[in-house]
């Protein structure tokens, strides 16, 4: 596959500057804007990433109904958190198919993270090498701890358990995106990221693949695979690191609103004539048919 080549950078850079100066743009990262103090939004973050699944209206919906019930500050609420106290209020919420239930046991993993490791970031860092390629590994570690606490408060015994949902593994294949989201808005800092952490470089994270980014990522030649899973997020990544090896991930935002405001051509017939990347992309007519034009990424 021909790559795409080093002299894009600029089009790109151009295109992420614009794009960082957009924050009129609906997603779910303005929820956790919304507060200032860090231990607060490494708690929303996590909740409003792993929530991060279907339309972005009924994405912001769950996010804000779950951010009533936790008040003006998520963390503390967090940490005196009972799940039999909040069965009239967040269990009996839903998301898509998460349920109430799944929702509860989310909150009691990551109070049992604070307990533990006193932030989220303190409990992800035990499974993260910063000589590592990328955080693959340390993600694998992540979920695979947070899914053995002990959930039998929440379910009971021999029940399925549904927040597995949100602590995906790249063993299994998984392109693990939203908690690639929510890395990159805790690790990287700019006009649209947060930068809360510290302990994690941003030349180690990992692309959040979804239908606009393997849209786009397929136009520009950043991968040669078809189906989507964490083979696919891994090279689109090496792709664009490449291009910028401190700060791979930075054309996220830019490169899926792109595709969201339907700018790049992918659907349209006149091809990249109105793209912003027009002349580096190579839309392909024949793959429009393996996606359906989606109303939004979160």
């Amino acid at each position: 596959m021909r790559r795409l080549p080093a002299a894009a950078r600029p089009s790109l850079d151009k295109l992420y500057r614009q794009f960082e100066q957009r924050h009129d743009i609906a997603d779910p990262i303005q929820r956790v804007r919304r507060f200032t103090d860090p231990r607060d939004r490494e708690v929303v973050g996590l909740c409003a990433a792993v929530l991060a699944f279907g339309r972005v209206a009924s994405v912001l919906q769950s996010i804000d109904a779950l951010l009533a019930v936790m008040g003006s500050s998520p963390a503390q609420f967090v940490r005196c958190f009972e799940p039999t106290a909040h069965l009239d209020t967040i269990g009996s919420m839903a998301h898509r198919w998460a349920r109430g239930p799944d929702l509860l046991a989310l909150i009691w993993i990551i109070r049992q993270m604070l307990e533990r490791c006193g932030s989220i970031e303190g409990f992800f860092s035990r499974g993260y090498r910063a000589d590592a390629a990328d955080v693959g590994e340390a993600l694998e570690s992540f979920s695979t701890r947070a899914l053995a606490f002990d959930l039998d408060r929440v379910y009971g015994r021999g029940r399925r358990r549904g927040v597995t949902y949100f602590f995906p593994r790249p063993s299994k294949g998984s392109a693990c995106k939203r908690l690639n989201l929510y890395l990159r808005w805790m690790v990287r800092r700019d006009q649209i990221d947060l930068g809360v952490w510290t302990a994690v470089s941003p030349a180690q994270l990992v692309i959040p693949l979804d239908v606009h980014i393997i849209r786009v990522g397929q136009c520009l030649r950043l991968t040669r695979y078809r189906s989507p899973g964490w083979a696919m997020a891994r090279e689109i990544t090496t792709t664009l690191r490449r291009l910028d090896p401190a700060d791979p991930i930075k054309y996220d935002f830019s490169l899926c609103h792109l595709s969201m405001a339907n700018q790049c051509g992918f659907t349209e017939s006149q091809g990249d004539g109105r793209c912003p990347l027009r002349g580096w992309c190579r839309p392909v007519p024949r793959r429009r048919r393996l996606f359906r034009r989606p109303s939004g990424r979160r």
